[in-house]
């Protein structure tokens, strides 16, 4: 995984380095939005500089930003759900993509494959259906002999063990081909709503996906006003949730026996992949 760099920027934005290009992933790279405060140091914009092709797993606010997309400038490529385009060249972004499940493009040396998700596909779902409508996607990255999962927004589904790179023939079947699964193990409020993974779920994921390493995001960035600060019944609650989450998803992982690794990483900051990740060759 030698020319492959992650970086968390907080919630599900991450940052990818793979093959010569610069990925972003649903970039919210602003103080807040609504009534959601970002409560970990703002980004800088050498966070979101040089960034060759951003990638939408939804149509939510919170994964689909236009105020984040405009930092970005209206010519960057940007790849939506197959279904989004037209509403989002709409709002003046010249450059749109669509990708449904197993639909491919690439970018250089760079593939990009869009995957299953189960996570609402209406842009202020999952209680309202008014608005545009695609259906939530994750994403494949590949390139330089590495591959990334991106899960985007999702539950689990069964076709996440079949995900990733086939193994040659004669390989241990329970060998990991997957590089890195960056996966959600929380979100923004006291509680989550359908089409969510949670911490044990997460870990679930991981024993399907098989991967080398585990990035866990979609944490510790957002809170509501006042919800962590404020003296109130959710107070503590939400103080525990903007840091326990992961942890309770490397437990999880460690528990399960699968031997993928979890780079811990906070919000802002750049994954620490391990330096000599398992073998491909030997059953973990």
């Amino acid at each position: 995984m030698s020319s492959l760099a992650l970086s968390f920027l907080g919630h599900s934005t991450v940052r990818v380095e793979l093959a010569g290009r610069t990925v972003l992933t649903d970039p919210l790279l602003t103080a807040g939005l609504g009534p959601l405060r970002r409560v970990v140091p703002p980004l800088p914009a050498a966070s979101w500089a040089g960034v060759d092709l951003v990638l939408i797993s939804h149509l939510h606010a919170d994964h689909l930003h236009l105020p984040s997309l405009r930092l970005l400038g209206r010519g960057v490529p940007v790849v939506v759900p197959r279904g989004a385009g037209r509403w989002l060249r709409s709002k003046g972004f010249a450059a749109v993509e669509e990708l449904a499940p197993g639909e491919t493009l690439t970018d250089g040396g760079l593939t990009v494959t869009a995957t299953e998700a189960r996570h609402s596909a209406h842009r202020w779902g999952p209680r309202l259906t008014a608005g545009p409508h695609a259906p939530a996607v994750g994403h494949l990255l590949s390139g330089d002999g590495s591959t990334v999962y991106l899960a985007g927004d999702t539950d689990l589904f069964p076709g996440m063990a079949s995900l990733g790179p086939a193994a040659p023939p004669g390989s241990p079947a329970a060998a990991p081909w997957l590089d890195v699964a960056v996966l959600p193990v929380w979100g923004w409020g006291p509680s989550l709503g359908p089409g969510h993974l949670d911490p044990l779920r997460a870990a679930r994921a991981v024993a399907l996906l098989r991967p080398r390493v585990a990035v866990p995001v979609h944490w510790g960035t957002l809170s509501l006003a006042g919800l962590s600060s404020l003296p109130s019944p959710f107070r503590a609650r939400m103080r525990a949730l903007l840091t326990e989450p992961p942890r309770r998803f490397a437990a999880a992982v460690a528990a399960g026996g699968s031997g993928a690794a979890v780079a811990l990483t906070l919000p802002g900051t750049a994954v620490q992949l391990p330096v000599a990740p398992p073998s491909r060759s030997a059953v973990p």
